[in-house]
């Protein structure tokens, strides 16, 4: 990425059944959903939201090797995503075992995301 406009930070938690996708993609929710960028156009190249390039960086405490970057990627609803799975965020217990929520321990990840938007 040639030049970084925005940078959000969000975090993401799956509570039950172990899913560091899931935290991955309620990190990028939260990192996105509160914000806009009314002029983001004016700054691209061409003023064309085809020409953004998103960078997602994802901090996991487990399964890294499990991140379906595809899915994740799937919440950026434009430009060219890159997606980088690096290590952190937190497991932690949820206190519980839910065998109806396919809880394999009684652990819920925390994953923490930054999303870089520019050209």
């Amino acid at each position: 990425m040639e030049k970084i406009i925005f940078i959000e930070t969000g975090t993401g938690i799956d509570v039950h059944g172990q899913n560091i996708t899931k935290a991955c993609i309620r990190a990028v929710e939260n990192a996105l959903h509160y914000n806009s960028m009314p002029g983001i156009k004016e700054y691209l190249p061409g003023q064309d939201l085809h020409n953004m390039r998103v960078n997602v960086k994802l901090a996991v405490p487990a399964d890294k090797e499990l991140v379906d970057t595809d899915q994740v990627k799937q919440e950026i609803p434009y430009g060219m995503v890159t997606v980088e799975v690096i290590d952190g965020g937190m497991a932690t217990t949820s206190g519980i075992i839910l065998e109806d929520q396919a809880d394999k321990n009684d652990l819920m990840y925390m994953v923490n995301a930054a999303v870089e938007v520019g050209y």
